[in-house]
């Protein structure tokens, strides 16, 4: 039984795990299989290595590993001997490798290349890397040997301070750098709000339709959410108030919705700090785009308008620079620094120093102000081009909504109910339009496609995307 064991004991160099650990799991599934029976004497470490051409720490590395777990038993000058208590153990069949279950594709994150019409991507293309890697190039050489120990689990003092000044200038927001939080993503920046804010069975108001991602966090955090429509005007506040008027907390996009790209009114953006400012109610204004505003100025912020102290205010980097720095910020009422400082403590910030540091030298070195100027005359153009080439090929199936601001472009259909079908099977054919109807909660606001367009470089990729989409339409799907 040994013999044959040893004759089929193959090392392999390439493999990621190293010789002794291939040696250990060798050894050791032949144990569990009942190859090797207890009380069986192991080669010698000398012999054992000859025969592998490994170095014989390499086989004592293995056997140690095995003696350290109890498989094996060295009795010194006798020999290793598999142990007596093996017997014990349950003889395990020998493994096979089962498929793992298939991992379902995100249309909100497509992994891989950029594809057409991709939804949440500024211009990459356009993003200054080469000064990017200056700056990191920089930070890294120069920071000091504390930047290694443990950071400030708030965020980095430095770019919080560059968020302050930041928001002054352009959003008309005054706050101080303790009020600042940096989480790593949105998702982060909700699970900080939540865990911090609301309690399980919470009633929340979220814009119907709205950002997907939303409603199934506050769902897994036991918080109730209330669908709340969406118009003209933005979020229906009579509405919210007429479903849910003691809610803990409204979330939504009041300067450019997300997805129908409408603000809300000065006279609802009103009332809903009055009802905040009654109930003692939480407004969560995720501010996600509007710097990304190419016709006019951008809108004020409602965080501008509190004077109660009832508006958390959230930003992204996201989409101004660009999604894998996973950095979001957020900005709450200074009654609020307290308790938020507990929970980014229990929960730390997730973003690494290096490119918070990085970021904050972005922004006071007014990089970051200079690319923001030049992207907007740039998505202005690149949605014109996509919005004349849905115009010319399929004007008889979709018009394009008129928008100030944003990255995507929303396309009603003429077909009602068809706007699911359609995104499923762009989706499989490289396309990642998304339909309309995957972004509602309860009520329905019509049939329609979502696309991006920040990354389209020339007219003729617009043109030959739009192209791909006809064929759907002209085939009947």
């Amino acid at each position: 039984m040994m013999r044959q064991f040893l004759s089929s004991l193959r090392l392999d160099s390439q493999l990621a795990d190293p010789l002794y650990r291939q040696i250990y799991l060798r050894i050791k599934d032949a144990i569990t299989q009942g190859t090797l029976q207890a009380g069986s004497r192991l080669p010698s470490v000398r012999g054992l290595a000859s025969d592998l051409s490994v170095a014989r720490a390499t086989v004592e590395n293995a056997y140690g590993q095995l003696i350290a777990e109890g498989f094996v038993q060295s009795r010194g000058q006798a020999g290793t001997y598999v142990s007596p208590q093996v017997q014990n153990l349950p003889v395990r069949a020998a493994s096979t490798a089962e498929p793992l279950p298939a991992v379902t594709a995100n249309p909100l994150h497509p992994n891989g290349a950029t594809q057409p019409f991709q939804l949440g991507l500024p211009a990459l293309d356009v993003f200054p890397r080469a000064l990017w890697q200056r700056i990191v190039g920089r930070q890294l050489r120069t920071s000091p040997l504390a930047s290694l120990a443990h950071p400030s689990t708030q965020g980095l003092p430095e770019l919080r301070a560059a968020i302050v000044n930041y928001l002054q200038l352009s959003r008309g927001i005054n706050c101080r750098p303790e009020q600042v939080f940096i989480c790593a993503g949105y998702q982060a920046l909700l699970d900080l709000v939540i865990g911090t804010l609301l309690k399980p069975g919470n009633e929340v108001w979220l814009e119907d339709p709205g950002y997907p991602v939303t409603l199934p966090l506050f769902q897994a955090a036991g918080m109730r959410p209330v669908a709340v429509p969406v118009d003209e005007e933005g979020m229906d506040i009579a509405a919210g108030m007429a479903k849910a008027p003691l809610a803990s907390m409204a979330v939504l996009t009041p300067t450019h919705q997300s997805p129908l790209g409408v603000s809300l009114s000065l006279a609802r953006r009103m009332a809903l700090l009055e009802w905040a400012q009654q109930q003692a109610a939480w407004i969560l204004e995720d501010d996600y785009d509007s710097e990304v505003r190419y016709h006019g100025r951008p809108l004020p912020p409602l965080k501008s308008l509190d004077r109660q102290g009832r508006v958390l205010y959230a930003g992204t980097f996201s989409k101004t620079l660009f999604p894998a720095l996973r950095m979001a910020y957020l900005v709450v009422p200074v009654g609020l620094v307290e308790v938020f400082g507990h929970g980014s403590r229990l929960r730390g910030c997730g973003c690494p120093p290096l490119m918070q540091a990085s970021v904050a030298d972005f922004i006071h070195q007014g990089h970051f102000y200079r690319h923001l100027k030049r992207m907007r005359p740039i998505y202005r153009q690149r949605r014109a081009w996509l919005a004349q080439a849905l115009e010319q090929q399929l004007a008889e199936h979709l018009a394009v909504v008129s928008q100030a601001g944003g990255i995507q472009l929303l396309a009603r259909l003429a077909e009602h109910g068809q706007d699911r079908r359609l995104a499923e099977e762009a989706w499989r054919r490289g396309l990642s339009v998304q339909a309309l109807s995957d972004w509602q909660i309860t009520g329905p606001t019509g049939s329609g496609l979502l696309m991006g367009f920040a990354n389209f470089t020339q007219q003729g990729e617009a043109e030959q995307a739009v192209a791909r989409l006809a064929e759907l339409f002209n085939s009947g799907h």
